[in-house]
């Protein structure tokens, strides 16, 4: 008999939890899939809405989560290895064996949460603000920082908006002087998550000219004299400690510098593939939890002697959003293949991003559409349930206004499209010429 696992909902899960066959996922896949999952449902979900409510995770929660390996697993656990010291892995999965698939477990099942603020405040930070010194910082910058932010003990942030630069990262103002053994950081950061609390912002900074060429990237110790927070109050994602971060004539060492002077843009851009991935599983399990919740009402629900569900009309709902949400994990799936064989064969930086970077774009936007659908289909049929923060729609309710920043985020859904294709164009080129 073929294994089943989780919901039985019609989509509600990937394809391989219940039919086998997909030659990625082995039985370290699956351990790692069973443990996060029992994680969430016995120490996560049940107290989401009460974190939200209080705008914050409490330390003890996440010095937990730190100490089961769950900080770690967004790092890619592969790459910090030599890091982990006495932190284990969730599932009995070594640093060895872990690959892209299991990243992409994570990052599902993690979501499953319900609450993309309580998601973020456990490690959003960390996950998009690491990845370059994983990937470009020096023996001694990895040795200094990834222990204690696997253990827990300290948390980082990417600084790149600002106000008025979002996804054009090359209009970025704030400057970085360099002055004998330090730079002086100026300007201003905007809509930085966990910026509220992290100690450290890998910030994109202009150390030269105009345009793409004059931009480095730099670690900036947020209890600086001349740094100052202040917190952004969003319509969702309440405890992920979002905030405005100012640089007032800060100084940073100059040892803090990741990669070479006027050379971060490429590596910025090398690390948001895996941001987008990542927005884009957070998008397709939120998707599914609206399905599942409303497909239970769906079930019970009786209008003119009739439970919703015998509705063509309302099966036609499910199918639809099925639909987007199956053929946009399939394309996240080929993605995360993709990126595994450039992990394996990489040697400089254009290998790392393994000419994908115009899919991953286009993966966002498709799960994000998804998303949308999903959020709306599903607060239809749960009628005013949908729309209260109690009771059998709560969690509806909340992705729907969580769901806006992971369109925004990560790049617009409109310059992201056109990136896909001159990305992809640009890409295709490369790769017959090669």
């Amino acid at each position: 008999m073929a294994e089943f696992f989780g919901s039985s909902t019609p989509f509600a899960e990937p394809l391989w939890y219940s039919r086998p066959g997909n030659p990625h996922y082995t039985d370290s896949h699956r351990r790692l899939r069973d443990e996060i999952r029992r994680y969430v449902d016995t120490e996560i979900e049940p107290f989401c809405a009460e974190w939200e409510a209080n705008r914050s995770v409490p330390k003890a929660v996440r010095k937990r989560h730190a100490d089961l390996g769950y900080t770690a697993i967004l790092l890619n656990p592969a790459a910090i290895g030599n890091y982990l010291g006495a932190i284990q892995l969730p599932g009995r999965v070594s640093s060895k064996e872990w690959d892209s698939f299991h990243d992409l477990i994570a990052i599902d099942e993690m979501a499953r949460c319900g609450s993309l603020g309580v998601l973020w405040a456990l490690g959003c930070g960390n996950a998009i603000g690491c990845p370059p010194v994983i990937n470009f910082g020096t023996e001694e910058q990895k040795s200094r920082w990834l222990p204690p932010v696997i253990r827990g003990e300290i948390r980082f942030c990417l600084g790149i908006t600002e106000p008025q630069a979002g996804s054009d990262v090359a209009s970025i103002s704030t400057t970085a002087q360099k002055q004998d053994n330090v730079f002086i950081v100026n300007g201003t950061k905007q809509w930085v998550t966990n910026g509220l609390f992290a100690h450290y912002c890998t910030a994109v900074v202009r150390t030269g000219g105009a345009g793409k060429a004059g931009i480095s990237l730099l670690v900036i110790p947020l209890d600086s004299k001349g740094v100052s927070r202040t917190e952004i109050h969003s319509s969702g994602v309440a405890s992920s400690g979002c905030a405005a971060l100012k640089f007032d004539n800060v100084e940073v060492p100059a040892e803090n510098l990741l990669g070479n002077l006027n050379e971060g843009f490429q590596l910025i851009m090398s690390s948001l593939n895996h941001e987008r991935l990542w927005i884009a599983g957070n998008c397709l399990r939120l998707a599914r939890i609206c399905l599942e919740d409303s497909y239970k009402h769906a079930l019970t629900r009786q209008t003119f002697g009739k439970p919703l569900i015998d509705r063509q009309a309302i099966r036609l709902k499910f199918a639809n959003v099925g639909m987007q949400i199956v053929s946009a994990y399939a394309l996240l799936e080929s993605l995360v293949q993709v990126r595994e064989s450039g992990f394996k064969r990489a040697t400089d930086i254009d290998e790392l991003g393994s000419n994908i970077g115009g899919l991953c774009a286009l993966a966002k936007v498709s799960a994000g559409r998804a998303t949308e659908l999903a959020v709306r289909e599903s607060q239809q049929i749960l009628g005013a349930l949908g729309y209260t923060r109690a009771g059998p729609g709560a969690r509806v309710e909340r992705i729907s206004r969580d769901l806006r920043v992971l369109i925004i985020g990560g790049g617009s859904e409109e310059i992201l499209s056109e990136m896909s294709v001159m990305q992809e164009r640009k890409d295709l080129e490369k790769l017959r010429l090669s």
